[in-house]
C-alpha cells in the first residue's frame, strides 16, 4: 500500500509543480497583483496555447492520477480480496 501512496504523491507533486510552472509564466500579472489564477491571455501564440493546453493536462493528470493511486487502485484490490474470499468460503 505505501507504493500506491507514493505514486500518487509523486503525481501530485509532479503535475502541480508543472501547472504551477506553466501558471507563473502565463497566468500572473505581477508580484503585487493575482498570482497563478488569474486570467489567460486572450490572444496567445501557438507556443503560449499549447503552454496553456498543457497547463491544464496537468492539473487534471495530478488530481486524477492521485485518486487513481490512493483511491481506485486500493479499492480495486479490496474488491478481488473480498470476491475471491466469498469464492473460497461457499
Amino acid at each position: 500500500m505505501s507504493d500506491e501512496f507514493v505514486k500518487g504523491l509523486a503525481t501530485l507533486c509532479g503535475g502541480l509543480f508543472g501547472w504551477m510552472v506553466f501558471s507563473g509564466w502565463y497566468t500572473t500579472e505581477g508580484f503585487e497583483s493575482t498570482q497563478l489564477i488569474a486570467e489567460v491571455p486572450t490572444d496567445p501564440a501557438i507556443y503560449g496555447n499549447i503552454a496553456l493546453t498543457l497547463r491544464e493536462a496537468l492539473f487534471w493528470f495530478a488530481i486524477f492520477g492521485a485518486i487513481t493511486f490512493w483511491v481506485l487502485i486500493p479499492a480495486g484490490r479490496q474488491a478481488r480480496a473480498a470476491l475471491r474470499d466469498r469464492r473460497s468460503s461457499n
